[in-house]
């Protein structure tokens, strides 16, 4: 398509707002005497999309997610697993041991109850799906130091202990096990608990009461080991795995395991009911593994007229960008900005339970996907961007790609298949905030593969060529 010419008072508008990251201090100044020489022009082109299947993604996430549920739109099941492990502080203690009350025949101290509980302040689905899981004790720790895919399979890999801790627990989101008194309390938060109080043998062939006891058995014999996370997942507590094993109609997404060991103390000569815990950290791994019906997938990727963002592990879309049409006649124009804007397709189908659709998406080269989530790069601006979803206009916009073209147009040579194609993947975006007297600065601190469900449908496709345009804006002095 034929660039065209425009008014020079909408020339220098634009040029003023698509520069707005540049110094405009000596714009005024560079501009006098020029005027009649300056000419901006305004193009668009098409843009080739597709859905691709991710295969995987890396498993990188603070938040563990359990459940299985229906995808309303394919019909497929998915289902997360996760695995944790637990961290200690480097003061971690007990109550003096004489003041502990819990004890057995011989007088040993003892845990009178042990549970684990899984706290989460969302989910998918329907929070009264009743639900099964088991949870197993670990056999070795996660190890730090390597990348772990969604598609990891804990059981298969070994990470299960044969004979260790395999407690099933039926559930529902709501816990009706709880009174609906403690339930409305401003200060709960809920909780999938897990009990511990079967009689439990270590690796040595020891047996306790339950899984507490052994717990505090290990602290009395080395409490050293309770004070440094690698000693206490090597030495005493290496994690748990949680499995769904039965239901379908909720994903519950666990912000927090904890490990509760509670016991009678004695204070000021009475005697109370005490507990201590351990819980999960960023500072130890949380692994998340999602297993789903690949064929269902396949299918959609090929629907006509359209493209899909899927998560966890489900759809990408890759975009071919027109580089060379772009470029072709503007080599040595400047390439003031170049506008993607991609239409969200509103959701015809039916369901109480639709996956929402993906905040943040990013746009990166297609040969940078893997490395730009194993190295926990965050966007750049040059070949990195992110857009927001805006409810206002109904889509993703990505407001200057000029730095990703000639990006493109300046490694042709020496490109692979994939030059010029780039891949829309959600992410997940944490920011900081910092104040400078009136402004509030937000800076991005890490971006991470999007691991919770949700799906969107864009205009795009094979057979739907013109529905993704680009907006390029170029500008020249002559002579």
């Amino acid at each position: 398509m034929k660039a065209k010419t425009i008014a020079l008072v909408a020339a220098l508008i634009s040029i003023s707002f698509i520069s707005c990251d540049d110094t405009t201090d000596s714009i005024g100044s560079s501009l006098i005497g020029q005027t009649d020489n300056l000419k901006v022009m305004v193009d668009t082109f098409n843009v080739i999309s597709r859905s691709i299947l991710a295969d995987s993604v890396i498993a990188r996430t603070g938040t563990g997610f359990l459940g299985r549920m229906k995808d309303p739109e394919t019909g497929a099941t998915i289902t997360g697993n996760f695995m944790a492990q637990l961290h200690v502080l480097n003061n971690y203690g007990l109550p003096t041991l004489d003041s502990i009350m819990s004890r057995d025949q011989n007088n040993e101290i003892i845990a009178d109850s042990c549970d684990i509980k899984l706290f989460y302040a969302s989910y998918n689905g329907d929070s009264t799906s009743q639900m099964k899981l088991t949870a197993y004790e670990l056999n070795h720790p996660v190890e730090e130091g390597q990348i772990y895919y969604s598609n990891l399979d804990p059981q298969a890999l070994g990470y299960i202990r044969m004979g260790g801790i395999a407690e099933k627990r039926t559930y529902t989101l709501i816990n009706f096990t709880e009174p609906e008194s403690v339930r409305k309390d401003s200060t709960y938060v809920k909780n999938i608990d897990i009990k511990l109080n079967k009689q439990y043998t270590d690796k040595n062939g020891q047996t306790y009461n339950n899984y507490g006891t052994y717990l505090i058995r290990k602290y009395l014999q080395d409490s050293t080991a309770f004070r440094n996370s690698y000693r206490f997942l090597h030495e005493v507590c290496p994690g748990f795995y949680f499995k769904t094993t039965y239901g379908i109609g909720s994903m519950a997404h666990v912000e927090a395991v904890q490990l509760n060991i509670y016991f009678n103390l004695r204070v000021n000569n009475k005697i109370r009911a005490a507990s201590t815990n351990f819980n999960s950290t960023e500072e130890v791994l949380q692994i998340t593994n999602f297993s789903q019906d690949r064929g269902q997938l396949e299918q959609m990727a090929q629907t006509p007229g359209y493209t899909f963002l899927k998560t966890p592990a489900g759809l990408f879309t890759e975009l071919t960008l027109p580089v060379d049409s772009i470029m072709k006649g503007h080599e040595k124009d400047t390439l003031n900005s170049v506008k993607l804007d991609l239409k969200r397709v509103n959701n015809t189908s039916f369901s109480h339970f639709q996956m929402p659709f993906p905040k943040d998406i990013l746009i990166l080269p297609a040969d940078s996907l893997s490395s730009f989530f194993a190295r926990n790069k965050v966007i750049d601006y040059q070949t990195s961007f992110t857009a927001t979803y805006s409810s206002a206009t109904n889509s993703y916009t990505f407001n200057n790609l000029a730095a990703l073209i000639k990006y493109f147009h300046r490694t042709k040579q020496n490109a692979s298949s994939n030059w010029a194609k780039v891949i829309l993947v959600p992410v997940d975006v944490q920011t900081t905030s910092s104040q400078y007297g009136s402004k509030t600065l937000t800076r991005i601190i890490k971006i991470s593969n999007l691991m919770e469900l949700s799906s969107v449908k864009l205009f795009g496709g094979a057979a739907n060529p013109d529905a993704i345009k680009l907006s390029v804006v170029y500008s020249k002095f002559n002579g």
